[in-house]
């Protein structure tokens, strides 16, 4: 536990040098990617979102790729396709961005359904199903995708089912005039994320990945997040409630929290902290227009924990 403890610090510090000002999201990232799930940022453009992925890459000592997606992208433009070569008169896979550590999908709502279906299928399955042969993913493997809240024309909304797959939806947001005075200076000698080192290996990754699992969730704490998962299936406000997917996804996030904090048990604190990053963006609010959604979401999940008595 020392020795994880240490090397959270550690990624912690590095992503923070570029990260400035945001503690939380750095945090909530690498909860994240330590509980092996994948994060979604909805956020106005140029606030951060390559930097974050970037630099959760190189700390990780990760392979990093970017993927923009538009409205005529295609799924092989993902996965990649098979190729005939004439020379051996066989087809041979050419692999597509998708095989890398760290994925920053940029705009995921820019492209069509079918082809956000073939990026979450290989989020869930870790692998890809290209002309009826699978091809495993690296390990580890996350993504980050990205989706901006206030432009809807020409856009593809993703659906509950797909949302769902994310264990996390955040936001980043603007820093304080302070923080941003100093982010312009950190940038006077080029961008600080070019200059960062790794400080865990991919090796020691899957190890604290491990650790998460083995934190401790008593009983009180499983029926403490399932009152608050039962209560978003028969709240008035909501249309559609928190799934199973979403319970363990919620239990796995808990975990990861613990860890990070330095813990080896999880207390209610983790799933107060958790329940709106994990659990909003699965409801489905009644009567509310799309752009306000998602803060009625967060609204409701907050009244819901506050409301949820807290086990001793």
């Amino acid at each position: 536990m020392t020795e994880d403890k240490s090397l959270i610090a550690e990624l912690e510090r590095s992503i923070a040098s570029v990260i400035l000002g945001k503690q939380e999201t750095v945090r909530l990232s690498l909860v994240t990617i330590l509980a092996q799930g994948h994060l979604l940022v909805e956020d106005a453009p140029g606030v951060g979102k390559t930097s974050l992925a970037k630099s959760l890459a190189k700390s990780f000592d990760c392979e990093f790729k970017r993927l923009q997606f538009t409205p005529d992208m295609l799924p092989s433009d993902i996965l990649g396709s098979s190729v005939y070569l004439p020379s051996l008169g066989e087809f041979e896979f050419r692999s597509g961005p998708i095989f890398t550590n760290v994925l920053l999908a940029d705009e995921i709502n820019r492209t069509t359904p079918r082809t956000q279906s073939a990026l979450l299928e290989a989020m869930s399955e870790g692998q890809v199903s290209v002309e009826g042969k699978t091809h495993r993913l690296p390990d580890p493997f996350f993504v980050l995708a990205t989706q901006n809240p206030f432009e809807f024309e020409g856009t593809y909304p993703l659906p509950e089912n797909q949302l769902d797959r994310f264990m996390m939806c955040i936001e980043i947001g603007y820093p304080s005039r302070d923080v941003e005075r100093n982010v312009l200076t950190n940038h006077r000698n080029g961008e600080p994320v070019d200059k960062l080192t790794p400080v865990v290996s991919t090796a020691q990754l899957r190890q604290l990945q491990e650790s998460a699992r083995q934190i401790r969730v008593d009983d009180a704490i499983n029926d403490y997040m399932l009152d608050i998962i039962h209560a978003t299936r028969s709240h008035e406000q909501l249309q559609l409630g928190v799934s199973t997917r979403g319970a363990i996804t919620l239990y796995r996030a808990v975990q990861s929290m613990a860890l990070v904090e330095g813990r080896s048990y999880v207390i209610p604190d983790d799933v107060k902290r958790l329940a709106g990053p994990v659990l909003a963006h699965r409801v489905v609010v009644k009567g509310v227009l799309h752009e306000g959604r998602r803060d009625r979401a967060k609204m409701v999940i907050n009244q819901i924990v506050a409301k949820t008595r807290v086990p001793n």
